[in-house]
């Protein structure tokens, strides 16, 4: 890892913090296991209180810093990437951190492809995450790769993106979320790909209240509407998706023997997800189709498909760094 590099890095790995010293240290364990070396880390900070800057100055990271009322997704992207000195610009939340050691490597492969714009990984939920949230891991980062995808679908918890082209076409600062979709939307316009990479996969540590669920969906549900201002969500919709999901948990966990307690958070967070999601729409203005069917609908033909096996041995992480 390097935060000053005398030469090009092979690339270059943008974090955005915000009191985030619970989950760094695993993150930059997991950066250090990788195979793929010189790798530049830069952390954008937007007003932490805690000891993240401390953790991510001591890990090597350059720090770059955004007031809080100046924090926007995008405006914190863009203010990190444009101290990177690689063309492989890797975007990942401060909550996360890779399973394999060849992460990094599997992200960045896509770009062998001159016409490839964007890559993304694999996210699963922690062991202590609620059941609905991994459902929505599973349903949304399947476990084969796609090499060409024909939607803008992808999420900045876990992505890489070519400089060359965020050079001409910086993210979108206004937005309140899914700066990663409009970005992708515009790539695809430009007629360039998007690869999904199943290999580059990463635990996604979420450990929200009610109210954070439903406040992160609303958020969303916002900035999509300002992409996609053709598109709605009925008060309909919004108890017709409740219902069918809540079903499919409720049967995926009976299936699965979960505890009582993951049974309880079934109904509040899918609740919370799709409240959330109505009143976001109701602050802004519509989904294509495939898309819609991408984000909010189950996908009952793959409740046994097996995983894809790899040969690579995870990265152990001490006690002290899982959640």
């Amino acid at each position: 890892m390097t935060g000053n590099p005398s030469h090009t890095p092979t690339c270059s790995l943008v974090i955005r913090a915000y009191n985030e010293e619970k989950h760094l240290e695993r993150l930059f364990h997991g950066i250090a296991q990788q195979s793929l070396k010189e790798v530049e880390v830069i952390l954008v900070d937007s007003g932490s209180t805690d000891h993240t800057c401390d953790i991510a100055e001591q890990n090597g990271a350059r720090l770059a810093h955004i007031s809080p009322e100046d924090f926007s997704f995008g405006r914190s992207l863009n203010l990190g990437i444009t101290q990177a000195h690689s063309e492989y610009i890797v975007i990942a939340s401060a909550h996360v951190y890779p399973v394999y050691p060849d992460w990094l490597e599997h992200l960045i492969k896509p770009f062998r492809d001159t016409q490839c714009a964007l890559s993304y990984g694999k996210q699963r939920g922690a062991p202590g995450s609620y059941f609905s949230e991994q459902q929505i891991f599973q349903r949304w980062y399947p476990d084969y790769s796609q090499t060409r995808q024909a939607h803008p679908f992808n999420n900045n918890a876990n992505a890489s993106i070519r400089k060359s082209l965020w050079d001409i076409h910086p993210y979108d600062e206004s937005l309140s979320g899914l700066e990663d979709i409009a970005w992708a939307n515009w790539a695809i316009e430009q007629g360039y790909a998007l690869s999904y990479v199943a290999e580059a996969e990463v635990v996604h540590v979420h450990n929200e209240t009610p109210k954070g669920v439903y406040n992160r969906y609303r958020r969303e549900a916002m900035a999509f509407k300002t992409i996609y201002p053709q598109e709605s969500f009925r008060f309909y919709d919004l108890l017709r998706l409740s219902l069918i999901n809540i079903t499919s948990d409720l049967y995926r966990a009976t299936r699965k023997r979960v505890s009582t307690k993951n049974i309880w958070s079934i109904f509040w967070f899918r609740w919370m997800q799709f409240w959330g999601t109505y009143q976001g729409y109701k602050h802004s203005g519509p989904l294509t189709q495939q898309l819609r069917q991408t984000f909010y609908y189950p996908d009952w033909t793959k409740l046994s498909e097996p995983p894809a096996v790899r040969t690579v041995q995870p990265i152990e992480y001490s006690q002290s760094k899982k959640n």
